[in-house]
């Protein structure tokens, strides 16, 4: 098998999957119970909390677990939003971001607040001069992604910070699902006020997430009840996945620079091997893959050039012109590679087509013919050669075939 969904979900680490057997039958107590299973219970979850937040940077009483990235995203928002809403209600983001973010966005349009969105380019770079425009006084709260789920593109955070703090009091939230264990964040230095962060995504379990908050911004809470999580999530906590995703963002210290690097190799590989084999394809994603420690864009983003746009070295999207997305897919499937057509999230949408690549801008072909190829530090170049070959053949057969039609 080849795995290339990784942006969808990743496999598990044995490490992480021994983490999570031992919290549901062993470890089993309520983290709130004052017995020894409770207090064993109580342990595992501050050690993964510290886990979490050291592969972050940040402090341990800024991280909220959460059921999911989608949670996490939704809990900011509203949270966000309703903090400053005495002041303004407009709110800012982009129109390429996750459903997490625009489905919450509606949501709170529907209650009252005003949403600009944010044209990206058909790299999916957000549009920095209209976000200057739209900075009024009224704003009271920006979302960016950091990094685009089925593109690929690094999001300008500093600039964008820079940008938001100079002209408003409004708040910063990054989507950081797909960033995160990839890309570095930059949290912890006051370039934005909450990010969103997901286990599932870096070889953690499914079901657990994070919401990291700088210290000093109290919200109100956005789930009631018993006072878990420091009274900002209450609810048991899921402490398998809990258990799970601290062992995953132990992993993610101790090998995520090498996973990193894997990555972008991996990546290189496929695109200069379906460059060189397949005629009639376009790349939608940034060229250049980024393998740095750094702050992407430190300045003057707005001057790039396009060759120097970064993207995350685990995504690749591809158009394959002539050709239908999910036939492809399937096609794969066969083979035992798997792939995907755009975000798992938007897969249950009524709206035909991928709504990132259309507000990129791209074409109906190139919407239709869209493949995301999504990697992880276990993929390996010679992987890639195996899918380049196989899906040279496929395309080829497809092509034929429509011709004859």
């Amino acid at each position: 098998m080849i795995y290339l969904d990784n942006s969808a979900t990743t496999k598990p680490l044995p490490r992480v999957t021994a983490a999570v057997a031992a919290a549901m039958e062993e470890d089993f107590g309520n983290p709130s119970s004052l017995h020894r299973l409770g207090l064993t219970a109580e342990k595992t979850l501050k050690g993964a909390r510290k886990a979490v937040t050291a592969s972050l940077g940040v402090k341990d009483t800024e991280i909220t677990f959460t059921g999911s990235g989608t949670e996490a995203d939704n809990t900011a928002l509203f949270s966000m939003a309703r903090a400053g809403s005495r002041r303004g209600k407009k709110i800012i983001t982009s129109d390429g971001e996750h459903p997490a973010v625009l489905e919450a966005c509606r949501a709170l349009s529907e209650n009252g607040f005003s949403i600009a969105y944010i044209r990206t380019d058909h790299q999916g770079f957000p549009d920095l001069a209209q976000l200057e425009e739209e900075l009024t006084e009224d704003t009271i709260l920006v979302s960016m992604m950091a990094v685009n789920n089925e593109l690929g593109t690094i999001f300008p955070i500093k600039e964008i910070s820079q940008m938001v703090r100079s002209k408003t009091k409004a708040l910063l939230h990054t989507d950081g699902v797909q960033a995160y264990g990839k890309v570095n964040m930059a949290l912890g230095t006051g370039l934005v006020d909450a990010a969103s962060i997901s286990a599932h995504k870096v070889h953690g379990p499914k079901g657990v997430g994070a919401l990291w908050v700088r210290e000093n911004l109290h919200l109100q809470p956005f789930v009631y009840g018993g006072g878990q999580e420091r009274g900002f999530r209450s609810g048991t906590e899921n402490m398998p996945g809990i258990a799970g995703f601290g062992e995953a963002a132990r992993i993610l210290q101790e090998e995520g620079e090498d996973r990193q690097l894997a990555m972008a190799a991996a990546r290189q590989r496929l695109m200069e091997g379906l460059l060189a084999q397949i005629p009639d394809i376009t790349i939608n994603s940034p060229v250049k893959a980024y393998t740095g420690n750094g702050i992407p864009y430190a300045e003057g983003a707005r001057g790039l050039a396009e060759e120097d746009i970064l993207c995350c070295p685990a995504i690749l999207n591809v158009s394959f012109l002539g050709c239908r997305g999910e036939v492809l897919l399937h096609s794969l499937e066969q083979k035992d590679i798997y792939v995907s057509t755009g975000s798992a999230c938007s897969s249950n949408s009524k709206k035909k087509g991928s709504h990132v690549l259309q507000a990129a801008g791209l074409s109906f072909d190139q919407v239709e013919g869209a493949i995301r190829f999504s990697l992880s530090g276990d993929n390996t170049p010679e992987q890639m050669d195996q899918v380049v070959e196989e899906l040279s053949k496929i395309v080829a057969s497809m092509r034929r075939l429509m011709r004859r039609r």
